[in-house]
């Protein structure tokens, strides 16, 4: 079968990243999550001291750009990649509401986009790629065989993403991931670079109400599996 570029854009908490780990497993693609590639560069910049709850020393973040080296290494016992930030595992650390908080914030920042942007567009040139986050289809790859847009209602994303938090044992109010959620919704969608919206021949899939099963088998079918 053509190898194809597979791009997936949407809202958070849509289990974009589980759909596409899925299928590349399934179609022996390459994976790459380039949320875990932003969450990286806002934990840099916690770690710096160049974000806060009330501060964001955007200037030092764009000076340090050159410092940050980002990969994905793949865990065999996991079965996918996991994200490196100048040699660390933070796979783990990257994946808490405390980076949620401050993610879209940094992804916002154009240098930093322009920097992920270019390496990921590097990562696809070979295609037989499953990519998503939340300008493939419209910025990294526009010509991607097969583009997916995914949303879901935000009561159903927070819940999807409050039971995963608890479950690794994070202290954490429902509340407080609906309002994250609905945040970081309105901060993808309305900055002035690269925001979030659906390409026009991408095909959109509400999961509100379908299981990973059903949707999973649904997008193989538009890829002719």
């Amino acid at each position: 079968m053509k190898k194809i570029t597979i791009a997936i854009d949407g809202f958070s908490s849509t289990g974009k990243s589980t759909l596409a780990k899925e299928l590349a497993k399934h179609l022996g693609y390459v994976y790459v999550d380039t949320g875990a590639m932003y969450r990286a560069v806002a934990l840099f910049s916690m770690q710096k001291g160049y974000i806060g709850k009330d501060f964001f020393d955007k200037e030092s973040l764009i000076n340090s750009l050159p410092f940050i080296k980002l990969v994905f290494k793949f865990n065999p016992d996991l079965g996918f990649a996991e994200m490196y930030l100048n040699d660390v595992n933070v796979e783990k650390e990257i994946r808490t509401i405390e980076v949620s908080n401050y993610v879209s914030k940094v992804a916002e920042i154009p240098e930093v986009r322009s920097k992920l942007v270019e390496q990921q567009k590097e990562m696809g040139k070979n295609k037989a790629i499953v990519m998503d986050g939340r300008d493939i289809c419209t910025v990294v790859f526009p010509e991607a065989e097969l583009k997916i847009f995914m949303t879901s209602s935000p009561n159903t994303r927070a819940q999807r993403r409050y039971e995963e938090l608890i479950q690794k044992g994070d202290k954490i109010s429902f509340d407080e991931v609906l309002k994250n959620i609905e945040e970081r919704d309105y901060i993808d969608t309305h900055r002035e670079d690269s925001p979030l919206l659906k390409a026009d021949d991408a095909i959109e899939i509400d999961n509100s109400n379908i299981s990973r099963k059903e949707q999973f088998e649904m997008v193989l079918k538009l890829i002719g599996n």
